[in-house]
């Protein structure tokens, strides 16, 4: 039986099932060898010959794969139809032809490739019909690919290791994206919102139906954007309106039309599931890639847009069938092809059968489901006909012409593709007006019901979602449809990006290393020579570029500026980063101060520093005399950290040990001293409660105290302790606060500093109650006083260490000189008052607020992006 070899087992097994018994299907599981991840895979000193390796799990599919052989030399290789998949199919070709069992059968039988678009019977056994030899151009355009990818890595990573310690790798693609997202991060805090105003009315026609219109015309004279600049501008503007009568001066009714957006390709696919489902690019075509291999959709990376023709005709039947004649163009929509490279094109993204309408599938994957769905409809909208629009624009105007408004509005006359899917926006349109409006006719009075004015502010560029990054990237011709799910991913697998509600924002790492990269590699993530770079790949994919000729020019400039960074010292390089992000570390006061003078000494110069932990933050150059540190980032951006700089924060100190803020792989802690050689030193966690800005050096002190002993317990002399645990505060029944003895928790952190016994015994009885145990009963009232105004009984308990007044958690001791019958409600009261005023004391600035997930942009203030 021949042997055919795809890439997936999901794959096989519908492949496998359309051939028959006939053929041994397998899996190859992806690429089964790739460069060995170390200096010298790529010999640039000899025609840049590459070393494969194949690694220790692919070994036993490529066993596997000979195995099958002996049966029957011949080899099928249908693995998927772009670059990637020629080059699976080529290191498949090629490493059996080394193997000593296979060698022999591969060159006696050369191995012979198939393609097909889609997963379907008739796709697979016409595809059988016509086998090719491996596509050696597109071979070469991935060997270029991987070897440039290799290249840039194990050369300019290094490089990124000693002089920006920190930095983890940089990438050939990757760093552009990221220089993508840091740049537009830098115009948002760049960005200087402009004040203007606007002035609305509601107005009603004479049959009582109202609308809303737009101050246009002021003074006779058109409005432009920012002509109302302030609020006196709005008010003087209001009572124009105000003190004129109106009436409709046009009514204009446009019909339009809008017609369906092409079918998916890969980026657009990504875009609108971005969109319209939130899920990443990594997401989706993971989900894609499962619905093609169930042979549900067609292959998901291309950059081609055109349809089959028979597809075509199918989905028109279809249209016809489901929505009548009048959803159906008069001629089939044809959409042109965009992909720079037909050779590495396939057709678009789109059902396998259109008659295989969602709800006839019984997807158990949520991501499946909505991506079918998805994809479903925009291919059969794309077949049909336009939706018709009326736009109507109505002007009002005084009998001067001094003021004039404008109301606009739109109807669906014929909803056509609407009917089936409309396209998402990344960004809402400020200019669209869906808004009916009712019968005006002109010449007749509109009646004013309100003039309102309204305060804006422009506002700055959004940030990237992964949808409007990867339009970014095909826009600059950046990266190819295989590759944008793995670029946007990887860069936030670095550290370098993090997505907060959809929103991609640089990180301090990310930030460094666009600017280190910038200045001393400027060429390397610069959008032209990246995207020029891209062409002459595509060139050697079509076999008309030598691919090592390619590498040969790269490598001669791309080694010399390597070379020019030998040199160069870690303090030169922060020093021109501190250049490059001076406005964003250092921003203009604006009263003439120096923004990087010291605010502590007055006299050190602020810079960005780094620390053995690879962090970055700002110190003073006066250091050790002077320890100010903020972190990295504007003044006052301190987020949620509670501005602790790798390094730690100093307090203060206490007996002369220096006390510090540190943020822990566990969560932030206070530190006593250095600690002698080889051991710790004194640490306390900082509670989830306790807000980290209010963290001081009397805070710190009290929290390295702990654990705090209560006293011994009345009936056994054993030692009772307050304490701070792995689930919050508690009191310890146990010589020492290791393990062992019994356990109580406590309500709020704050009792651990003013628990007393009482209080400690009772809570510890009514644990071992709790479980059953031998633990000294709940004690009981001596008598009850009264109901607290606030609610709650109040009663006097008898306690191992004299009488108290119990309400709720607060338990107040009776002075000596009172007996427990003679309190009344009043004293009772009062005793708790004065308890409570006490924890009120200490708990003063001690309640945390959940910790902000928003970023904080310069000023401190929340940038929506």
């Amino acid at each position: 039986m021949p042997v055919v070899v795809v890439e997936s087992p999901a794959k096989a097994k519908t492949i496998n099932k359309y051939l028959g018994p006939d053929y041994t299907v397998l899996a190859s599981y992806g690429h089964v060898r790739d460069l060995p991840p170390k200096d010298g895979s790529v010999d640039t000193e000899h025609g840049f010959d590459m070393k494969w390796e194949v690694d220790a799990a692919s070994k036993k599919h490529v066993k596997a794969i000979a195995d099958a052989l002996k049966d029957d030399p011949e080899l099928i290789l249908a693995t998927d139809p772009d670059r990637e998949g020629e080059a699976i199919s080529w290191h498949l070709a090629e490493e059996l032809g080394r193997r000593r069992d296979t060698a022999k059968k591969v060159k006696e039988h050369p191995p012979k490739r198939v393609v097909f678009n889609q997963i379907t019977k008739n796709a697979v056994t016409e595809a059988m019909k016509s086998p090719r030899e491996v596509d050696a151009p597109l071979v070469e355009a991935y060997l270029a690919r991987r070897a440039l990818d290799y290249l840039v890595g194990f050369n300019l990573s290094p490089v990124l290791w000693r002089k920006l310690p920190g930095a983890k790798s940089a990438g050939r693609v990757q760093s552009v994206c990221l220089r993508l997202i840091v740049e537009r991060e830098m115009e948002i805090e760049a960005f200087k919102p402009r004040e203007y105003w606007s002035v609305t009315a509601q107005l009603e026609t004479p049959r009582g139906k109202g609308f809303e219109a737009r101050l246009t015309v002021l003074g006779g004279r058109k409005l432009d954007k920012f002509d109302l600049a302030t609020e006196v501008d709005a008010d003087l503007a209001v009572q124009a309106v105000n003190s004129r009568d109106l009436a409709i001066k046009s009514v204009e009714a446009k019909p339009t039309t809008r017609n369906p957006a092409a079918p998916f390709m890969t980026s657009t696919l990504q875009q609108e599931a971005s969109r319209k489902f939130g899920m990443g690019a990594r997401q989706t075509m993971s989900a894609a890639q499962r619905l093609y291999e169930a042979g549900l959709i067609t292959y998901m990376r291309t950059d081609g847009i055109d349809m089959a023709p028979e597809a075509v005709m199918a989905t028109r039947d279809y249209i016809k069938a489901e929505y009548g004649e009048d959803y159906l163009p008069n001629s089939p929509r044809m959409y042109k092809n965009k992909a720079k490279n037909a050779q590495e094109a396939h057709e678009c993204i789109r059902p396998t059968d259109v008659a295989v309408a969602p709800a006839k599938l019984r997807l158990s994957d949520p991501d499946q489901r909505k991506l079918y769905d998805l994809i479903w409809k925009r291919t059969v909208a794309c077949q049909m006909a336009a939706a018709k629009l009326e736009r109507t624009t109505v002007d009002i105007a005084s009998a001067d012409g001094e003021v004039e408004l404008r109301a606009t509005g739109q109807r669906i006359a014929f909803d056509g593709f609407i009917t089936v899917y409309t396209e998402g926006r990344d960004e809402p349109s400020e200019d669209e007006d869906g808004k009916i409006l009712p019968q005006i006719m002109q010449g007749e009075a509109a009646k004013k019901l309100s003039v309102d004015p309204a305060q804006h502010f422009t506002q700055p560029p959004p940030r990237y979602t992964e949808a409007t990054l990867v339009k970014r990237m095909e826009e600059l011709g950046i990266g190819r449809p295989s590759t944008y799910a793995s670029i946007v991913t990887t860069i936030q697998d670095r550290g370098y990006v993090v997505k907060e509600k959809g929103r991609l924002i640089p990180e301090d790492k990310g930030r460094l290393v666009t600017a280190f990269l910038s200045n001393y590699f400027s060429r390397y993530v610069g959008y032209d020579f990246t995207a020029e770079l891209e062409g002459e790949l595509d060139d050697v994919s079509a076999g008309e570029r030598d691919w090592k000729d390619v590498l040969g020019r790269f490598w001669v400039d791309f080694s010399a500026a390597i070379e020019e960074t030998a040199d160069l010292r870690i303090g030169e390089v922060l020093e021109k980063i501190n250049e490059v992000l001076e406005p964003h570390l250092f921003p203009d006061p604006g009263d003439g101060t120096d923004p990087r003078l010291c605010p502590n000494c007055g006299a050190g110069r602020l810079s960005m520093r780094t620390a053995r932990s690879g962090g970055a933050f700002i110190g003073c150059s006066n250091y050790p005399e002077c320890r100010y540190t903020r972190p990295f980032g504007p003044p006052g951006a301190e987020g949620e950290d509670g501005g602790i700089p790798p390094e730690g924060k100093l307090l203060g100190e206490d007996q002369g040990d220096p006390i510090t803020l540190h943020k822990g792989r566990f969560g932030p802690f206070v530190q006593r001293g250095e600690g002698a050689e080889g051991e710790k030193p004194p640490r306390a966690s900082v509670p989830e409660t306790w807000p980290l800005e209010g963290v001081d050096l009397e805070k710190a002190v009290r929290l390295l105290s702990l654990p705090r002993l209560v006293g011994q317990h009345p009936e056994d002399g054993v030692n009772i302790w307050a304490a701070i645990g792995r689930y919050g505060p508690y009191v310890k029944h146990n010589d020492t606060v290791g393990r062992g003895g019994s356990s109580a928790s406590l309500d709020d952190v704050e009792e651990v500093f003013t628990v007393g016994m009482n209080r400690a015994v009772e809570l510890l009885a009514q644990k071992a109650a709790s479980r059953g145990g031998r633990g000294r009963a709940a004690a009981k009232p001596l008598h009850e006083v009264g109901e607290h105004p606030e609610g709650g009984p109040i009663a006097v308990m008898e306690g191992r260490y004299g009488p108290y007044v119990k309400w709720e958690k607060v338990n107040a001791t009776i002075p000596k000189d009172v007996k427990p019958e003679d309190v009344n409600l009043d004293l009772a009261l009062e005793l708790i008052a004065e308890k409570q005023a006490k924890k009120s004391k200490n708990k003063k600035k001690t309640t945390r607020k959940p910790a902000a997930k928003k970023r904080k942009a310069a000023g401190g203030k929340s940038a929506a992006g």
